[in-house]
């Protein structure tokens, strides 16, 4: 029975689509385990230089967008960005292991960044674009996106008089 349902065009499409749920699923897992281990590395080094928050800027528009500037914090007071180096996880699309590499800790937040932002917002750097800031805080060990979309609107009236 199995067998006709494959041979079908129907067939063949719920099978492949089924194919792809279980890898998508098997990829979103990966990636939620890399991010928990991401967090917890960023944030261990953070407590060890003794920076509460990394405050990342980011803004883009007309296909293309960055991080403008990434600021270390010691409660109020912007201080230096160590040297330090941290291992991130990283997840690939069709590879069913976490694969490790090291970077600076300014490098690794960037990468966190931009990470987040395809995950939550694709596109953000697209038409009218996107701006906003992260905000990493290594006490309270959570990550805060604070995103502001830009869009184009036009209201049409007509008048018959």
């Amino acid at each position: 029975m199995t067998h006709e349902i494959a041979a079908t065009p129907e067939g063949n499409l719920a099978v492949a689509m089924a194919q792809f749920d279980a890898s998508q699923l098997a990829h979103q897992t990966l990636s939620t385990t890399a991010m928990a281990q991401n967090k917890e590395t960023l944030f261990a080094a953070m407590r060890a230089a003794g920076i509460s928050e990394i405050i990342v800027t980011f803004d883009g528009a007309g296909d293309s967008g960055q991080v403008e500037d990434i600021d270390a914090r010691r409660g109020e007071i912007v201080v230096p960005m160590p040297d330090t180096a941290i291992t991130l996880a990283q997840v690939s699309w069709g590879i069913s292991e976490i694969s490790t590499s090291s970077m600076s800790l300014s490098d690794a937040v960037e990468t966190l960044a931009y990470d987040l932002l395809s995950d939550s917002h694709g596109g953000w750097e697209n038409c009218d674009g996107a701006f906003g800031e992260f905000h990493f805080d290594a006490e309270a060990g959570t990550i805060l996106l604070d995103y502001n979309e830009r869009f184009t609107s036009s209201e049409q009236f007509n008048h018959t008089f």
